[in-house]
């Protein structure tokens, strides 16, 4: 059955660090006749198929459809997206796409809810669920900038509290509530009669990026123009981030495409670091084991000079060594971003 223009009939929800007991659970408490479509992001791991719809299936009455292509949208129906693939939506319906992955994810929350809001404007619903770091933020914002309403879950009962904490700092939410309660407000909210949506100008920004999203094209796109030059470099590419701001959300976008919130782009640049620090612990106790056998190859040739050189060179490394050692090893140094 084709979706009502007129009503509040788009829901896209997204999820991370916990997401499948709260999403069981919310469409457990979802009536199966609402006459709305459903589109879920899940953050999954690339390299291995989503078993989401098969869960989904078993909680709901709704036909649950793992996207493998692009389709038309259709009422009591839920969309879940599959993995190493950004879920989005067009005029025409759900669309699959590789494009450059956002805050370290594909698929990601942002993405679905933005490209949501460009195509249905303030028919949509946006919800955020359990999850770490903050993926549905700038996506939550974008709907809410259209119009759209923003629910999200009661940071108490969440799993994982930090996605649901973000979105109620830098959003205009309608509803913060438990997994039970956002049921009935999404019940609710589709099925009031509306006789008129109030819509929002597009946000050209928002077209732009969804077709970054869509097309992997950031630089024809016109990415370099969404924001200032930061002081930063994008961790996948090392290409230049542009920083955007949207009311108090600070993100980041480089010219290939690659985003990142201002959270996940500290994550990105701790990894760096953790990696560049052993990288250099292994290089450094390379030079210590060769200054070792320098030292035994020139005692063996009767070299003593040579051999306490390298020995005392060897030493030396060993010591400077400590400290590096140390950082790596500091747990409060990595201490997770919330």
């Amino acid at each position: 059955m084709e979706l009502d223009s007129l009503g509040r009939n788009i829901i896209v929800i997204g999820a991370s660090a916990g997401g499948v007991e709260a999403l069981r659970s919310l469409f457990r408490s979802l009536p199966a006749d609402l006459p709305a479509a459903f589109l879920v992001v899940l953050h999954i791991p690339p390299h291995s198929p989503s078993e989401l719809s098969r869960i989904l299936a078993r909680e709901t009455r709704m036909d649950v459809i793992s996207v493998q292509a692009s389709q038309s949208l259709r009422t009591s129906t839920v969309y879940v997206a599959s993995a190493d693939h950004h879920l989005l939506l067009t005029k025409e319906g759900v669309r699959l796409t590789r494009g450059p992955k956002e805050c370290r994810v594909r698929p990601a929350i942002d993405v679905l809810f933005r490209s949501a809001s460009v195509a249905y404007d303030s028919r949509v619903i946006g919800v955020i669920l359990t999850g770490a770091l903050d993926d549905g933020t700038a996506g939550l914002w974008a709907i809410k900038d259209r119009n759209g309403t923003a629910l999200v879950q009661d940071p108490s009962e969440a799993t994982y509290d930090s996605m649901p904490r973000s979105a109620i700092e830098h959003v205009e939410t309608d509803f913060v509530g438990t997994l039970a309660e956002l049921a009935n407000q999404i019940a609710t909210r589709v099925r009031l009669p509306i006789e008129q949506l109030v819509i929002s100008p597009l946000n050209e920004r928002h077209l732009m990026e969804t077709s970054i999203s869509e097309h992997g094209n950031g630089l024809e796109a016109g990415v370099m123009n969404i924001g200032n030059i930061s002081n930063y470099t994008c961790p996948d590419c090392h290409g230049v981030l542009v920083q955007v701001k949207e009311g108090s959300i600070v993100r980041f976008r480089c010219h290939t495409g690659h985003a990142f919130s201002i959270k996940t782009l500290i994550a990105e640049v701790n990894a760096a670091i953790d990696t560049g620090l052993w990288d250099a612990l292994r290089a450094i106790e390379e030079r210590i084991m060769l200054l070792r056998q320098m030292g035994d190859l020139a005692e063996a040739q009767g070299s003593k000079e040579d051999a306490e050189l390298s020995r005392s060179q060897a030493k030396d490394a060993e010591e400077r060594l400590k400290p590096l050692r140390e950082l790596v090893l500091d747990p409060n140094f990595f201490a997770p971003v919330e």
